[in-house]
């Protein structure tokens, strides 16, 4: 189990940097995963820009979105975004709250954000709205408390995308690769969509075709693919996280004093006299 959590933080970090490198996250929104291990946890970096992630960052709640061990460092206030949806949805191992310009539009005119090409069939049929004035009246539009993270994964129901009204998306998958392949293509469905009207009108993809189109979307070589060339794209840029362990490594090795040089023998001692 060791291994394999500190695999899924490593992949997490990674997450949360080649979303911000596809201009899903900027200094804000965050990612979370399920705890390979315990269905009842997940796993959620401290609250720092997406960017910057590392694996040490990764904190570990509970459903009810508390920290298993008391933190030193500042959480993220909206995290019971994504217990009360792990709570609501145990198919659901991955998600994302973002407030990624493409979708912003939508979520502040309250227009339908419908697929409009094959890979923006991930988005599926129906993308509900959100709007936490309904039931908690005028609020800073802050997910932070449990009432409403709950309403939130209430709105959200059994689908892949709901969006906040005047905030933002949150996103669902069934794997931390299945969730960035669904952020960074329903982003771009979102400008194709937008850029699209403005050239005329624009006709969504049919049941049959988001019903076939989002089925390969699924099969696992496909997001494996997308991952491999985001990851590429990021490593490219330097921006790849530090390994698990690999920073404290490199503090431990620069805390450690010099070797001591060991003293001239009596020989070479003589020899410098003689000379």
């Amino acid at each position: 189990m060791a291994d394999k959590l500190t695999d899924i933080k490593q992949e997490l970090a990674l997450a949360n940097r080649i979303l911000a490198h596809e201009g899903v996250l900027d200094a804000f929104g965050h990612v979370s995963v399920r705890h390979p291990g315990d269905a009842g946890r997940y796993l959620l970096p401290r609250s720092r820009s997406p960017e910057l992630i590392e694996p040490a960052d990764i904190l570990e709640f509970t459903l009810d979105s508390a920290p298993v061990v008391p933190p030193t460092v500042q959480m993220y206030s909206e995290r019971v975004i994504h217990g009360e949806i792990y709570k609501a949805r145990p198919d659901v191992m991955a998600v994302c709250h973002h407030h990624a310009p493409a979708v912003m539009p939508f979520c502040i005119t309250g227009e339908p954000l419908v697929p409009v090409f094959h890979l923006g069939a991930t988005i599926g049929a129906t993308v509900p709205f959100w709007d936490s004035i309904d039931e908690f009246g005028d609020t800073n539009l802050l997910v932070v408390k449990p009432e409403e993270g709950a309403s939130l994964a209430r709105a959200l129901g059994s689908h892949s995308v709901v969006l906040l009204r005047r905030h933002g998306a949150t996103v669902v998958g069934a794997s931390l690769r299945e969730l960035v392949f669904r952020c960074v293509y329903s982003c771009l469905n979102a400008v194709y969509l937008t850029e699209g009207r403005k050239m005329g009108k624009v006709g969504p993809l049919t049941p049959g075709e988001i019903e076939m189109a989002g089925a390969i979307n699924k099969i696992p070589s496909v997001p494996l693919r997308t991952w491999e060339y985001w990851a590429t794209r990021l490593a490219k840029r330097g921006g790849m996280p530090p390994r698990a362990g690999a920073a404290g490594a490199v503090r431990k090795a620069s805390t450690r004093r010099p070797a001591r040089r060991a003293p001239a023998t009596k020989g070479r001692a003589n020899r410098r006299k003689t000379r």
